[in-house]
């Protein structure tokens, strides 16, 4: 049996929001991890797993704002889609435990899944405290949270600041841009891939 027009027209929005939004926090997560971990290089104390956690953390948080305010005006979509990109650090983590799994014919792997979602869980609070619900992460506002994004993935004894080390490694702006593509999908409600690309103008 068919579903009516306007529950396809429903499900076909949510999933490619999602889809589309999932893959650009992703790519990003990656990028921000790859420059983070070679600006460090092979330093002590440095785990590239847990800044993987963080950045991810950091990226899906954000994204779910930008999400939120986009997506303002359809009630119906916006909480489903935002807890999926909340969601999305553990996802994924439940995807690399059950891929170990598999390949290595190990069931006894998924006990870490506890120990993880309970580390994760405490990121993503952290990150949620200090983005807001339903207020787009500007470049400012940003700015300052990748500040102490920095210094949570930086193992100490760096001789630059925070502050510093984000300005010089230029990790705002390509966040900011991830973002405003995501609040534009959310208003346009299809990829904004025209000439009208309010992606330029979204909210500083």
């Amino acid at each position: 049996m068919s579903l009516p027009d306007a529950v396809t027209d429903s499900l076909d929005r949510v999933a490619g929001f999602t889809a589309f939004t999932t893959v650009g926090a992703l790519g990003l997560t990656q990028d921000l991890t790859h420059a983070v971990l070679e600006s460090i290089g092979n330093m002590e104390e440095t785990d590239p797993e847990l800044v993987a956690e963080e950045t991810l953390t950091l990226v899906a948080t954000a994204t779910a704002r930008a999400a939120e305010v986009g997506l303002e005006e359809e009630p119906d979509h916006a909480p489903t889609i935002t807890e999926t990109l909340l969601a999305l650090p553990f996802t994924y983590r439940d995807y690399l435990i059950g891929k170990a799994m598999v390949a290595d014919d190990d069931p006894d792997l998924s006990q870490m899944a506890d120990e993880v979602h309970e580390r994760l869980q405490r990121k993503r609070e952290f990150y949620t405290a200090h983005l807001p619900e339903r207020q787009f992460p500007g470049p400012h506002a940003l700015g300052d949270k990748m500040e102490l994004w920095m210094g949570r993935v930086s193992p100490p004894k760096l001789p630059e600041t925070p502050q510093e080390r984000l300005a010089s490694l230029d990790l705002v702006g390509p966040t900011v841009a991830h973002l405003k593509l995501v609040l534009a999908y959310g208003r346009r409600g299809a990829p904004p891939v025209g000439s009208n690309n309010e992606a330029s103008d979204a909210s500083e």
